[in-house]
């Protein structure tokens, strides 16, 4: 039987190069991204995905209003978050703006809920960092509890019996819960009964089988069918495989220094993301190399979906552009041929 998979494309909003080499301003990022998601869905991918920081070097704080700005540009695409920092925000907002974003793009919203691996998000909006466990428990249970009835009686903090506003129009709100491969976190996604989606940044992605395997179990223990599994990791796609690793060695190195400064990671070497391309989580390469990774991926793993975090540092706008363009017409028909 072929296995069936779907597509997406997901971007940080990282702050680009102009055609001068200098940084474009936060404003023209945004554009861009919007400019890159309408793009996306006129070459049929599924998925478009906007992740959410509050840093210097990304532009997007509010995933939820770029993806409503595409959302009136495009007629079929999903757009969702990569991810939603649930832990530093309000369950009950989190859920307004997004089905508000679902009502606005008729039934087209998801959202991933994560803890974020930056922390900006916790002092800007006066959380304790060392709640971030508890936090993003906490919140995850009301949250789960929104998506399942249309009043909730919420006894993790001191709340009256809630209804909120808008509902869902139809079914529920799509939602994943983004997990960077803390066993506790797949168990914690089978409980709330909510797909997986696993963010592989390094390193070979068979090793995540693992934690593929718990989620399986979990549910087998919980009783219930199996949800989805996704896997978001990051890439480059380019005419080809020399010309895909030269335009992105450059960002990619400039954004991996800069935060590995703040969190004591050495510089990476040439030698290190060559590794990352050839066998690691980098898909990086012309079409069929990365087609070709994307299906090992998705065949290891028992993928539903696979996303490609697109942006990386300074890359150019014009060449994520085109990396999206070579995405959607020529990798995505090659995936679904070798999955066939």
């Amino acid at each position: 039987m072929a296995q069936h998979l779907d597509f997406g494309l997901d971007t940080f909003g990282d702050i680009t190069a102009g055609p001068d080499g200098r940084p474009l301003s936060h404003a023209q990022v945004i554009r861009n991204v919007i400019e890159q998601g309408v793009r996306a869905d006129e070459l049929g991918v599924d998925a478009f995905g906007v992740g959410e920081h509050h840093r210097a070097d990304f532009a997007v704080s509010a995933p939820e209003v770029v993806l409503a700005a595409i959302a009136g540009r495009t007629k079929r695409i999903l757009l969702g978050s990569a991810v939603t920092v649930l832990s530093s925000d309000d369950p009950i907002r989190v859920f307004q703006r997004f089905s508000t974003l679902n009502a606005a793009s008729n039934g087209r919203a998801e959202v991933t809920v994560g803890r974020g691996s930056f922390t900006e998000s916790f002092p800007l909006f006066g959380y304790d960092l060392s709640q971030y466990e508890v936090l993003f428990e906490e919140k995850l249970d009301l949250f789960a509890a929104l998506l399942k009835a249309d009043t909730v009686t919420w006894e993790g903090r001191r709340r009256p019996p809630l209804t909120v506003f808008p509902p869902i129009e139809s079914g529920s709100l799509r939602t994943w819960v983004g997990v960077g491969g803390s066993p506790e976190s797949v168990v914690r996604a089978a409980r709330y009964d909510l797909p997986l989606a696993l963010a592989i940044i390094g390193g070979d992605p068979k090793r995540f089988r693992p934690y593929v395997d718990l989620y399986h179990r979990a549910f087998a223990q919980f009783g219930r069918p199996v949800k989805p599994i996704a896997v978001h990791s990051p890439g480059h796609v380019a005419d080809t495989d020399a010309q895909a690793r030269e335009e992105y060695w450059t960002g990619y190195k400039a954004m991996h220094d800069n935060i590995g400064a703040e969190r004591g990671w050495p510089p990476l070497g040439r030698a290190q993301f060559n590794q990352e391309v050839e066998s690691g989580a980098l898909y990086v390469g012309g079409p069929e190399t990365v087609a070709r990774k994307i299906a090992a991926t998705a065949k290891a793993l028992g993928l539903s979906r696979f996303d490609l975090k697109y942006s990386a540092g300074t890359l150019a706008h014009e060449k994520m552009m085109h990396c999206i363009e070579l995405y959607g017409s020529k990798v995505v028909p090659l995936v679904r041929e070798m999955l066939a």
